[in-house]
């Protein structure tokens, strides 16, 4: 299917790696020329070479911190007019209320939920401007499902989901769309760091945490590409009626209302 994104500019946050990069090499397969930005230089580099062995298109890269206010305006004013905007960047620690800190909220709510409001304060003024553009937000369906054991998590993607709605209920007023993509548990380096802490508190055991996949959908976590997928297609001018809504995308587990399906006794 031909999205129709050829010649189109994309600045993707958190682009070194998982989604982020998966969404890179997949908008890249469309035509779409990069701007991407991640903490890791090294990780950027290796990826900003693949896509030209593979692609025939741009793909510019800036390393650094992007927990800041000034940083994200740096970055803005780096990318210039992009057609798309994906928020991506966000690492919000897992674990219940009493064994997050202060500094634990606060370190994960600058990068994720004030990055991207701060990211697209700056973009979104100037898609504006031009009467055109799409943000897509890497929410998580925690937002919608929420989890004791990811209590930081689940209260940072719920703000990012009014977020969205709030942007996306309007901005195509001005001639741009704003959604969001609220995965579910994606086999991640990240995840896989969350559900070690979930195992250690709930099993005692942070070696027993792949005993949690059996209550998944499928007995599985999803894919990067799957993800990708959906966000790519919302970028496009296929989905050009689409603002204001947040796709989930999670085997239906925030359908189902519990981040694990509890287990059943046979009687």
């Amino acid at each position: 299917m031909d999205l129709k994104l050829g010649g189109r500019k994309a600045l993707i946050t958190g682009a070194s790696k998982g989604i982020g990069r998966a969404t890179a090499l997949t908008m890249a397969a469309e035509g779409v020329s990069l701007y991407l930005a991640a903490r890791s230089k090294d990780e950027l580099e290796a990826l900003q070479k693949e896509i030209a062995g593979k692609y025939k298109v741009g793909a510019e890269i800036r390393a650094g911190d992007l927990s800041t206010t000034k940083s994200m305006v740096e970055l803005a004013d780096w990318a210039g007019d992009v057609d798309i905007l994906f928020n991506n960047a966000g690492d919000i620690p897992g674990g219940s209320i009493e064994n997050l800190t202060d500094a634990d909220w606060r370190r994960g709510f600058d990068l994720k939920l004030f990055g991207y409001i701060n990211l697209t304060r700056e973009v979104l003024a100037r898609m504006k401007k031009r009467k055109t553009g799409v943000i897509v937000n890497d929410i998580g369906n925690s937002g919608e499902n929420w989890d004791y054991n990811y209590v930081a998590g689940s209260t940072g993607n719920a703000a990012i989901m009014s977020f969205t709605k709030a942007l996306g209920g309007v901005s195509m007023d001005y001639g741009v769309r704003v959604v969001g993509v609220s995965p579910g548990p994606i086999a991640t380096n990240r995840m896989t760091r969350m559900m070690k802490i979930r195992a250690k508190e709930q099993l005692g055991d942070e070696s027993r945490w792949q005993e949690f996949l059996k209550d998944y959908p499928g007995g599985r976590m999803g894919t990067d590409q799957e993800i990708a997928d959906v966000v790519t297609f919302l970028a496009s001018p296929l989905a050009g009626y689409i603002s204001g809504t947040i796709i989930t995308v999670d085997g239906g587990i925030a359908a189902y209302g519990s981040i694990i399906k509890p287990r059943i006794k046979k009687s």
